[in-house]
């Protein structure tokens, strides 16, 4: 279901004709192969021709050379360039080191550097606990991953990952200036990333796991949180629920139900759909199913690993099988964090009135959104271009902005939680069936949620 969006941005230089009707021929025969036309720029002018740079949307590499074919058979135009807009915004990378100190003679040279940073590093000898004081501990967070399950694309390795780490470090920086490093390790071990990140945790004040594949990834987290005085949180599991969690909170207010009474279905078994489940369970809902590639997750299922087993152990009271169409009986949710185009609207037919559909797969949900809202009260996705996006981006800037302000040693259900409320109250008297989350540019967000999870630590004595 790939649709033009600004994540496939190209812009086209052409040579033209300098006649008045070149500007809409040229938009025209954009729109007419399905491009959306986002800027139009005349570049140079001469007697005999104009230089136009068109930037447009598209779907992807094949609706390139259909856009590019379309313009250069124009009469009189020619395609001279035609550039990636997001590749352009990837060169030299995303990220870079600022002295925040002026270096601006000797004087300050023997300060910052030798001989004067040797008495800081003698007074961080005789007490450790001054990282967090004098160094960059105290605002640093390693984003560290395998690259064993990057965003949809799999196990891509430790280089192909860069560009999704740099973005996250971005992100931190960008909405709770947290400073974060890329950490992508060329193994896949579970010992030796383990040891890896312990052996560099003194630099950081946080660990955020990310893309690390299942289950894995539940061990590393686990090993370290137990191992570390600092906060191992894997966003793929607690950022999504976070999110989810708080976007289901004000659905169920829409649709008028308390979550105590409600069947919520969940599609997908691995480091989200576990992590959602295990936060979800919190909130003491009439019953959660689980379901995977193989069905719906029960007792009687052989073959479990140690999380399916947790799963079949604590959800599913009716001990049910069968697959996700027989789940979605009666429920009167459904989330989803697996795989594109596993049910349509007659599905939806069967859940309980008004239900609520959170099809979260990347970037082809579940369902279309379109074929949901035939019969859903509330839709959801994990995409830009469709209302009620559930994105990671409104949960981990602000946790962790709260875990370095409160020096944080760990991180519970109880800061997860306060997150997620915290994400829900933003929408305050906003809420309506296509707006149950806050956008991810909301200013008021990150703050929030920092707030709330630095008064979750104090309360839960984790604040250093």
């Amino acid at each position: 279901m790939p649709v033009p969006g600004p994540g496939y941005s190209i812009t086209v230089r052409v040579e033209a004709p300098p006649s008045a009707s070149a500007a809409g021929d040229l938009t025209t025969a954009v729109g007419r192969v399905g491009g959306v036309l986002t800027a139009l720029d005349v570049v140079e002018s001469h007697s005999d021709a104009i230089v136009v740079d068109i930037t447009a949307n598209v779907s992807n590499a094949d609706h390139v050379e259909d856009v590019t074919k379309e313009l250069d058979a124009l009469p009189g135009v020619r395609v001279r360039k035609v550039s990636d807009r997001t590749f352009l915004m990837h060169l030299g990378g995303k990220l870079s080191v600022a002295p925040k100190v002026q270096l601006r003679n000797r004087d300050d040279l023997s300060r910052a550097y030798t001989p004067g940073v040797a008495r800081v590093c003698t007074a961080i000898a005789t007490n450790p606990a001054d990282a967090r004081r004098l160094t960059i501990k105290r605002n640093t967070v390693a984003v560290v991953t395998d690259g064993s399950a990057v965003l949809g694309l799999g196990n891509i390795g430790p280089a192909a990952a860069l560009p999704v780490m740099e973005g996250k470090a971005a992100l931190f920086k960008k909405f709770a200036d947290v400073d974060a490093w890329p950490v992508c390790l060329d193994t896949q071990d579970t010992e030796e990333i383990i040891r890896i990140v312990k052996a560099l945790a003194p630099v950081y004040a946080g660990i955020n796991l990310e893309d690390i594949a299942a289950p894995r990834c539940f061990e590393i987290e686990a090993r370290l949180r137990e191992q570390l005085d600092i906060p191992v949180f894997h966003d793929d599991q607690h950022g999504t629920a976070i999110v989810v969690v708080a976007a289901l909170r004000n659905a169920l207010r829409v649709v008028g139900k308390d979550i105590s009474g409600c069947k919520i279905v969940v599609s997908g078994a691995g480091a989200a759909g576990s992590a959602i489940i295990r936060l979800l369970l919190h909130q003491k809902p009439a019953d959660v199913i689980a379901a995977d590639i193989d069905g719906i997750v029960h007792n009687g299922r052989s073959n479990l690993d140690p999380n399916l087993r947790w799963l079949a152990e604590n959800t599913n009271k009716g001990n049910v099988s069968g697959t996700l169409h027989d789940a979605l009986v009666g429920a009167d949710v459904f989330i989803g964090v697996s795989a594109p185009n596993l049910f349509g609207a007659g599905q939806v037919a069967t859940m309980a009135h008004d239900p609520v559909v959170f099809a979260l797969a990347n970037p082809d949900p579940e369902i279309d959104p379109l074929e949901a809202q035939k019969h859903a009260a509330v839709v959801a996705t994990g995409r830009s271009d469709y209302p009620n996006q559930i994105n990671n981006v409104l949960a981990f800037p602000g946790v962790f902005r709260g875990l370095l302000d409160a020096q944080a040693h760990d991180i519970d259900d109880e800061m997860l939680l306060a997150a997620a409320n915290a994400i829900a109250d933003v929408v305050d008297d906003r809420l309506n069936a296509s707006y149950i989350v806050p956008s991810v540019f909301d200013s008021a967000v990150a703050p929030a949620v920092a707030e709330a999870v630095k008064a979750a630590a104090r309360r839960t004595g984790a604040a250093g």
